[in-house]
């Protein structure tokens, strides 16, 4: 499922938005079951890449959600070709936490820069039984 914005700040909600709708259409459809804990955590990540995408590169958004292997594969196309980064560790930082909020719940994460822009895609895993360790669990 795929959806393009213009880029201003009401497309963020909007994201969020379409990645509830697009998980209970799999589970009406095609009787896909996603944790809550999955739930939430693609409607972060799609707040986050939208958010930056929004923030930094000018003009249109594009978000792209797909199911494989197990995961839901969160992808947002903006204009700007600058690779993300994470910011130096400041804990008087406020703001600017999306990259590392994403790569601490994601099961992958992949930048593709494009002549036109770049591709940002993160990967959730759909259940919550990791190879078993449950998601969200302290480790032993």
């Amino acid at each position: 499922m795929s959806a393009a914005y213009g880029g201003d700040p009401s497309c963020i909600g909007a994201a969020r938005h379409l990645a509830v709708g697009f998980f209970a259409e799999r589970k009406a459809v095609h009787g896909l079951p996603v944790s809550e804990r999955a739930m939430g955590m693609t409607q972060l990540v799609v707040s986050e890449l939208v958010t930056s995408a929004v923030k930094y590169a000018p003009g249109p958004v594009v978000l792209d959600l797909r199911i494989s292997d197990g995961a839901v594969r969160v992808s947002v196309w903006g204009s700007d070709p600058v690779l993300p980064g994470v910011a130096a560790h400041d804990p008087q930082r406020v703001g600017r936490h999306g990259l590392e909020i994403t790569l601490a719940v994601s099961q992958a994460y992949e930048v593709r820069r494009e002549p036109d822009g770049k591709h940002v895609t993160a990967e959730i895993a759909l259940a919550d039984d990791l190879g078993g360790i449950i998601a969200g669990s302290p480790t032993t």
